[in-house]
Parts: C-alpha cells; structure tokens; sequence
C-alpha cells in the first residue's frame, strides 16, 4: 500500500476528544432520557430572537452571506468601542485558533501553554512544526505569570491563555492579567481565549480591548457559551487593523453560515437582556450544584465559567465515575486527558438535569462505600 505523506507534524498531534452524544448514549445503553452536562453547551439557547432571525435567514441560504459578514461585524466592533477593521469572524473558536495558528507560527517557534488548559492550543501550534512548551498552574489552578515569564527565550512567538481556563474554571485577577500582558506584550504574542468570559462575575474580568494596539494581543470569543450557539459555530478575533487583514487574507472566505450569522447579530443586538437572566439563573444554579458536591465529598475548584471541575471523594477513578453515570443516563467529562484521573467537569445545566445527576452521583458514591 502506498504510503500517505502526510504532513510531518500530524504525527506529533493528538486527535481531540468530544464529549459524548446524547444519541449514542441514548442508543449504547438503551435508555429512554440523557442528561448531558459534558460540553460546556448553554441549556437554555437559543434565545428569543436568535430563533426568530434563525428562520428568517432560510429565505436567504441560497447566497453567499456578504452583507450578513459585514453587519455581524459591525456589531461586534461596536460593542467593544472597535472599529471594523479590528474584527474578523470564523466557524465558531476552534476555527478561530486553528486561523490564528497558522497566521503567526512558523516551524521551529516556541509556544507557551498552561497545564491543564483547552488542548487544540498543544495541536494546532505542534502542526505548525511549533514547540509547545506547558506551564504548570498554581495550586488554587490559576496561571502563574511569573513561571510564564521565566520560561519565554528568544524563540517564543506565542502564549496562549484561556479566562477562564477550560477545564478548571479558573480565573487570574483583572489587574494580574492586564499587568502580565503589559510586560510580555511587546516581546511575545498573547492570544485570550475569552470562550466563557462572559460568566465571569461583575467586576473581576480583565478589559484588554484597549490593548489591541499597544500591544501583542489578540483575543478570541464566541457565541457557543454565553449566547447558547454552538451548533451555529461562530467565533470571532479582535486585533489590530493588520493583523485583522492578514487573517481574512488567509482563512477560507465566508466561513460562517448565514444562519450563525443571522443568530449572532440578533443575539448581540437583541437578546443581552435573556442572555443576561440566563447567566444569573446558571450562576445561581452552579452554586447550589456546587454545594451539593461539596457535600458528597467532592473538592469543588472556584470557576467562573459555566462548568465545574471538581475533584471525586475519595480518590475515585475519573475514567470508571463517567462511565458509570453514563450507564446511567448521565454524561459529564473525565479528566484524564488532561492529566487528572480523579477529576471530573460538569456543565451547569437545568435544575432538573443537575437534580438528576446529583441522584445518581448519591447511588454511585453509596455503592463504591459498600464495596468498600
């Protein structure tokens, strides 16, 4: 057989792992109902009148969405006190990261990750010949700027930051961010993964859009999370004008669908105030789901996210926990991928969905007493 002669570094990259569907679930253990609480999803989106601009944009699918980009664009910058051309959009985050990969690295380039942090960082910076070097966080999971700052040398081209960070949740305080991007932001690129940081609570997120032109910074967003989007898959970067021009440059032209378009901009423009009851509503449920863990024994991280990343009672397995609740109609997320084989992390979902997982979690913990 021939050989494929694929590029070299494909070799170097790990396929990334989803979290488990409802319907394979569903259809694998033969059940009747699934709670997934394993991808970071919103529960409650689409919102009102994201659904309503949804449907609208059918009557327009058989078209390239030109004019859709450039309103989309619009609103983006203006939220963000921007002008257009410190915008571009793609298919949702990851189709952001993998663009922005390619746009700054070059073989042989150093890059600097946290460890644990979101792991399409380590591939899509290893496939472009990158070497990716991880430091670790502190105890409490926050980054440690100064570890960061000890480990760039001339090589390093980028540092990738998720805040909050993804899987624990964790945030760095505004001011340690702003200062961090201060120092470095000259020498090295910093790019913000900004995925969940509309959760963060009032008064602890960085604001680094004043940044964009003073230093080396790009932030990535989406409207997966907060606006309940992420079968739609829109993302976008904010930068400064050149590097905007460069990146539409060399991403594929109109990779956002019309429909994603059509429901971000009216999510944006017209759904804040939902969106904004939605966020107390699961930051009030992410406290009740959290006290409930704590008491079966879980050591719960602080998270300003969606999801929680928690620690199981008793050193129990991270791997044998999920599928066992996943038996059970239950889905969250191992963590031993990112090297925490006693962890797991929760998506805040419904009150009845973490009702139900809370349920099965006292049966499982019960038997694992017994047979103890």
């Amino acid at each position: 057989m021939a050989e494929l002669n694929l590029r070299r570094q494909v070799d170097d990259c790990q396929p990334y792992i989803a979290g488990e569907t409802e319907a394979a679930v569903l259809k694998k253990y033969n059940l009747k109902s699934v709670v997934k609480l394993g991808s970071n999803e919103n529960p409650y989106g689409p919102y009102t009148n994201a659904r309503a601009a949804m449907k609208e944009s059918l009557k327009y699918v058989n078209r390239y969405p030109e004019d859709d980009y450039v309103n989309l664009i619009a609103a983006i910058a203006t939220q963000n006190g921007l002008t257009s051309k410190n915008v571009a959009l793609g298919g949702g985050a990851g189709n952001v990261i993998e663009t922005t990969s390619r746009l700054f690295l070059d073989e042989g380039d150093e890059v600097l990750i946290a460890k644990p942090t979101y792991r399409l960082y380590r591939e899509v910076s290893l496939l472009m010949g990158a070497k990716v070097k991880a430091v670790p966080v502190k105890a409490d999971f926050t980054y440690d700027f100064a570890a960061f700052k000890a480990a760039i040398t001339p090589k390093t081209k980028m540092i990738w930051l998720c805040n909050p960070n993804n899987p624990t949740g964790a945030i760095n305080a505004p001011q340690e961010i702003e200062r961090f991007i201060d120092e470095v932001g000259d020498k090295v690129w910093v790019v913000v993964d900004e995925a969940y940081a509309d959760f963060i609570q009032a008064g602890q997120r960085a604001h680094l859009t004043e940044k964009l032109d003073q230093k080396k910074l790009v932030i990535i967003r989406t409207f997966s999370k907060y606006y309940g989007l992420a079968g739609a898959r829109v993302g976008y970067i904010l930068a400064r004008s050149k590097v905007i021009s460069a990146y539409d440059t060399i991403t594929e032209p109109f990779c956002v669908n019309r429909v994603g378009l059509f429901a971000a901009r009216a999510s944006l423009l017209l759904d804040q105030e939902e969106a904004g009851e939605i966020k107390q509503k699961l930051l009030k449920e992410k406290k009740q789901l959290s006290d409930k863990l704590i008491q079966l024994g879980f050591e719960v991280t602080s998270s300003q996210s969606n999801f929680i990343f928690a620690k199981l009672p008793n050193n129990l397995s991270s791997s044998e926990t999920c599928a066992e609740l996943m038996s059970h109609g239950v889905i969250i997320r191992e963590c031993d991928a990112w090297g925490y084989p006693h962890h797991v992390r929760i998506t805040v979902g419904k009150e009845t969905e973490n009702a139900r997982l809370i349920t099965e979690l006292k049966k499982l913990l019960r038997v694992k007493v017994e047979e103890q």
